[in-house]
């Protein structure tokens, strides 16, 4: 590309206003942050109020020049580091009273730009993602095959929440639940793949946001059998503790501080940050979750499962499963647990949540309870159903016995773990004489 292109002005109108489009008055640009995902490269500024702003792009070298209407650079604002297509950044002033801000690239991109009303702890952001030109999709990791040949890897998604300019709740400490949410993630992932017959895939990796929505359809492409978001819990009272293990309910919470976690948890894309241009599709997707009859029962079975097991670790916040209208929770097809791993504004809870060896334990619970669930109802095709097969042949074949020369009744009930009257009364003889060949039904324990 040559020279300028996509050459617009956008007029960003602050939210909640009716009747005239809103006038955008002088604002500062206080500060910039930048996050780098796989799949493209978000700046964030904080500004003062709306903005009235033009992109555009320019080539050899690639570059991309924001120019802000009737603004001024503040005296705190700085240059991030180069991060993700981001080489570098130059700001300055533009005429008498604009700002411009250069963006060096590492190579083109596909800019797209929103402005965000004032959200949690956040005033007005304005929001730069820019995706490379010659990017596709971040390729989905395909489903693990077991060497023997004799079953697929169950593939588990899990989900760090929060990330990126959307730190979740904070500690007393000061510790942000996406720092713990990926700690715990990342534990947990080593666990599983070292699990024979288990494959995890991470929805991020590192320190940046990505959609509610987003989250369960990465599940859903990487084929995940199971989808796990991890969190660590958050109440107006610092006196709350334990883990605990939740699933969707589209109807309602189980009780006011349910619906108060919900709530707060589904504010993360106000919080990190959305444009809201597809808010229909995304409405008509919310929908699914009224088709999800089995998914949610399979949902609620693992639920039970990892709850038993983090139970072992400590005592739970609840001993039941609890229920909310998560929207991270809403895929039509794929089984999905949200685990909350403590109380991170319970100081006590904060400092564990912060131990490796506290975290690599939250892990190996999570895992024992995952592990159950799979071998209680192993996915077709899948190492787990193989090993069930083999299971319960073997079971059968240890239900009889065959009467070889030399055998007596005594020594064969011995062998089994029994009495003599027992496995004379399971196959009704009238005496402790066998024949060689005799077939003898052997009870089970």
């Amino acid at each position: 590309m040559s020279g300028t292109r996509n050459h617009r002005w956008l007029a960003a109108c602050l939210a909640g206003l009716s009747g005239a489009a809103a006038h955008a008055h002088a604002a500062d640009i206080k500060n910039l942050r930048v996050w780098a995902g796989p799949e493209y490269t978000r700046a964030v500024f904080d500004v003062s109020g709306p903005v009235d702003y033009k992109l555009f792009e320019l080539a050899k070298p690639d570059r991309i020049v924001l120019d802000l209407r009737d603004s001024r650079l503040a005296e705190e604002f700085s240059a991030p580091a180069a991060k993700g297509v981001l080489k570098g950044l130059r700001a300055g002033k533009q005429g008498k009273a604009d700002a411009r801000i250069v963006f060096d690239l590492a190579e083109g991109v596909h800019p797209k730009s929103f402005l965000l009303p004032p959200a949690d702890k956040f005033g007005y952001r304005l929001v730069l993602d820019l995706y490379p030109s010659t990017a596709k999709q971040a390729p989905v990791k395909s489903v693990a095959q077991v060497s023997s040949g004799k079953g697929r890897d169950v593939i588990v998604a899990i989900d760090a929440g929060h990330g990126g300019d959307d730190p979740g709740a904070t500690g007393a400490s000061g510790t942000h639940e996406k720092t713990i949410t990926l700690a715990v993630a990342r534990e947990l992932k080593k666990a599983i793949d070292k699990t024979p017959g288990m494959t995890a895939v991470l929805t991020r990796d590192a320190d940046y946001f990505i959609p509610l929505e987003q989250r369960y359809l990465k599940a859903r492409e990487a084929k995940a059998d199971l989808f796990v978001s991890i969190h660590a819990d958050a109440f107006t009272s610092s006196d709350a503790r334990g883990s605990s293990v939740w699933v969707l309910s589209p109807r309602g919470a189980t009780n006011e501080a349910a619906r108060w976690l919900a709530d707060r948890e589904n504010r993360a894309d106000l919080v990190g940050g959305i444009s809201l241009d597809d808010k229909d599709d995304m409405l008509a997707k919310v929908l699914l979750d009224l088709s999800q009859g089995a998914t949610m029962g399979a949902s609620n079975a693992v639920a039970e499962e990892v709850l038993a097991a983090l139970k072992k670790l400590g005592p739970t916040h609840r001993n039941y499963v609890e229920r909310a209208n998560f929207v991270v929770l809403r895929s039509p097809d794929v089984p999905s647990i949200l685990v909350e791993t403590a109380f991170i504004t319970n100081p006590t809870e904060e400092a564990r949540l912060t131990n490796p060896d506290h975290r690599e334990k939250l892990a190996g619970a999570i895992l024992d309870g995952v592990r159950d669930y799979f071998r209680a109802s192993p996915p077709p095709g899948s190492l787990f159903a193989a090993n069930s097969r083999r299971e319960r042949g073997d079971r059968a074949k240890a239900s009889r016995y065959v009467v070889g020369r030399g055998d007596t009744l005594s020594a064969i009930a011995a062998t089994h773990g029994l009495t003599t009257a027992e496995l004379r009364a399971a196959n009704n003889l009238a005496d402790e004489r066998v024949r060689i060949g005799a077939v003898l039904e052997i009870p089970s324990g």
